[in-house]
């Protein structure tokens, strides 16, 4: 799997950073006083008044792009995985299959001088192959055999291929064509004329030429070869969807046969690459983009063979760089870590290796990880939080005043849907296929990119596993799944100081409940409402009440698109309406939810802040954040979510229960004049 590339989970959490390494107990509060800033006045910035004093003492670590609450807990959380790897890594002839992959994978991945030894030799093989491609009608053939497999999601080149729930039978899975083969993490990169846009196109520029020259090249014909790749990825980016635009599930399907392909592309043999890859044979498949595969098909057309081998061979060596000596690793972080995310090192390698094996072997990892550090009891504890913000989920459903009652019922039924996977899968992924070979590292990553491609494709024409999980349990995140219409917590995010069976109830609401309710709303947002209760594209919703869910959103549309997120950069808020409607809607429902959940009890003020401020207050520390400009630069055009300042200040700044809490006034910061609210 290519590890170079920025990826995101459309509706999860968030995006996780990495710290330095500690140990949580179980006993640390959720809620820290010590981070606060009393000096600042909650109704002007309560973002500052919640966290000022934990971003004063939180700089950012120089490995690091930002540095926040889940980064922190994520590096320490990483820490507890590299003492199940280094343990796993010892000889030990009683070890079962499992641990004895992981750690083989893991000693592999370490050994650096082994690695540094080889230096681009294993690359050589797949160079040889590209250069003795005869003619474009071989493109099929390499890509499908290739030493990383043709990328899931978007990465590595010309296009990603893989399986998908099919939108309209979501009880069955279709193959799936999608754009891909870019570089850099988006088209607008390459589309976009600003200044800053053709600064990091210049730096682009002069890291493929200089990856090109750590092969052997000459500087000269290196920098023509990177001008060759950045022509026929400019050209490919033309054709590609916006991420706005992906945002709309119908403009992602356009089921067809794979004759139709044949004749939307006709040029790339598919189905020469269908044979290859195992799925001959193939009756029909969703094409997301048939606008892209018909610029994919003009550019294999349009540019030469002798360019097109420039191309792949940029794409190998961009694959393959982090599994190379230091060499390679040192310049893909010099443009990918530091250009465009502003981080100032290098992370360690045992932190390197220890994602890598998360990556690859994630439910191996994650099995040991479990019986070491989650209990039943937390699962339990977290499975009861779950169903408390259903339940104000249901009651908000049925009182909701915009909504007519034959909506309303069709909601209940797909709340009512909602399966909830707490902590780890029932059943763990069978990794005995999968050859790990202790010593060869970059053998092992290329046949485990292999093995999970493989996964996905075996999937096509079989029912939907339900039952599988799209995160490994130590992530430290969450999210819904509009297909399978579920929404999923691994164990990772369910321990302190997010979430802690000893603190009070309102920082526990306040911070995890809101992240379920986060998920939860994500079902009824701006995409997931287009899903019915078992997963299927189809409209459950009256003309008039699609008319007034629309109007709501786009009063957060319109709030969130004014503020700005570095110089002149506001959010675009068409792309992040999907978690800020569920920023919304999850930090009501966790309100309401912990209401219900302490109704009749005395609840005293603790640390001078009374149980509704305490509440609020877990929320912003959740988002406690410092960030580097670069950084900030990049998720303005490639993050769903808004920054962290805002998804807090942009969610009590609509709330009148956070307005009670606090005695804000009308005028202040923090009371919105024209609140937005949906759910």
């Amino acid at each position: 799997m290519n590890r170079n590339t920025f990826a995101l989970l459309i509706c999860g959490l968030l995006l996780s950073t990495l710290s330095a390494p500690a140990q949580h107990s179980a006993s640390e509060p959720v809620l820290d006083v010590s981070a606060m800033d009393r000096t600042v006045d909650p109704c002007v910035d309560f973002y500052a008044y919640s966290c000022g004093q934990w971003m004063k003492h939180n700089p950012i670590p120089p490995d690091q792009a930002s540095w926040g609450t889940y980064g922190k807990l994520e590096d320490e959380n990483r820490a507890q995985l590299r003492g199940i790897l280094e343990d796993a890594a010892k000889p030990n002839p009683q070890r079962d299959s499992a641990d004895q992959k992981i750690g083989d994978y893991y000693a592999s991945c370490i050994d650096e001088g082994a690695i540094e030894k080889r230096g681009v030799k294993p690359l050589q093989p797949e160079l040889d192959r590209i250069a003795a491609l005869k003619s474009k009608q071989d493109f099929a053939e390499y890509i499908s055999t290739t030493q990383y497999p043709p990328a899931l999601y978007g990465g590595g080149p010309l296009f990603a291929f893989r399986s998908n729930q099919d939108f309209k039978d979501s009880a069955q899975v279709l193959a799936e064509v999608d754009q891909g083969g870019l570089g850099l993490p988006d088209r607008d990169y390459y589309l976009k004329d600003d200044a800053k846009s053709q600064e990091l196109r210049k730096a682009y520029l002069a890291h493929v030429a200089k990856m090109f020259e750590l092969t052997g090249d000459s500087s000269a014909d290196a920098a023509n070869e990177a001008a060759t790749v950045m022509r026929i990825e400019t050209a490919l980016a033309t054709g590609q969807m916006t991420r706005v635009e992906r945002r709309d599930p119908p403009k992602l399907y356009h089921k067809m046969s794979a004759d139709d392909l044949q004749k939307l592309a006709p040029t790339f043999q598919w189905p020469v690459y269908f044979t290859k890859t195992g799925v001959g044979g193939l009756a029909s498949l969703n094409v997301v983009t048939p606008d892209y595969l018909h610029t994919l098909n003009a550019e294999i057309d349009n540019e030469s063979l002798a360019d097109w081998k420039v191309y792949f061979r940029w794409h190998a060596i961009h694959e393959a760089a982090n599994d190379l000596s230091s060499a390679f690793v040192k310049e893909t972080f010099s443009f990918y870590g530091k250009t465009l995310r502003g981080r100032q090192e290098l992370p360690p390698r045992w932190k390197r290796c220890t994602n890598d094996v998360d990556d690859d072997l994630g439910e191996a990892l994650g099995q040991a990880y479990v019986a070491k550090y989650f209990s039943p009891e937390s699962k339990q504890a977290a499975l009861k939080m779950v169903r408390e913000v259903e339940s104000a989920m249901q009651s908000e459903i049925q009182s909701l005043p915009w909504m007519g009652a034959a909506t309303k019922e069709q909601a209940q039924v797909k709340l009512h849907s909602i399966a909830n996977k707490i902590g780890y899968p029932d059943k763990w992924r069978d990794y005995s296929a999968l050859q790990i070979v202790r010593g060869d590292h970059i053998g092992n990553s290329q046949r485990a990119s292999w093995f999970e491609f493989h996964r996905w494709i075996a999937k096509i024409g079989k029912p939907v596993d339900r039952d599988e999980w799209g995160m490994t349990p130590p992530t430290i995140n969450a999210y819904y799944d509009p297909q399978k219409n579920d929404i999923n917590f691994p164990a990772g995010i369910l321990q302190p100081p997010l979430f802690s069976a000893l603190s009070d109830a309102a920082p526990n609401f306040g911070d995890t409940g809101a992240t379920m309710g986060h998920e939860l709303t994500h079902a009824f947002d701006d995409e997931g409402s287009q899903f019915d209760a078992q997963g299927n594209l189809r409209n459950w919703w009256t003309d008039a009440d699609r008319k007034e869910f629309e109007k709501r959103a786009q009063c957060v549309v319109d709030q969130y698109s004014g503020y700005t997120i570095i110089d002149d950069i506001k959010i675009n808020g068409k792309l992040t309406n999907g978690e800020d409607l569920a920023d919304l809607g999850g930090t009501l429902l966790a309100y309401l939810a912990w209401k219900y959940d302490t109704a009749g009890q005395k609840l005293e003020p603790i640390d001078g802040l009374t149980p509704e401020q305490r509440f609020f207050v877990s929320y912003g520390q959740s988002w406690c954040t410092n960030e580097r400009d670069e950084n900030k630069r990049l998720r303005a055009t490639v993050d769903p979510h808004s920054p962290e300042k805002y998804r807090t200040n942009g969610i009590v700044s609509n709330m009148p229960e956070f307005r009670d809490a606090f005695h804000c006034k009308p005028g202040q910061p923090m009371v919105r004049e024209n609140s937005c609210r949906v759910w």
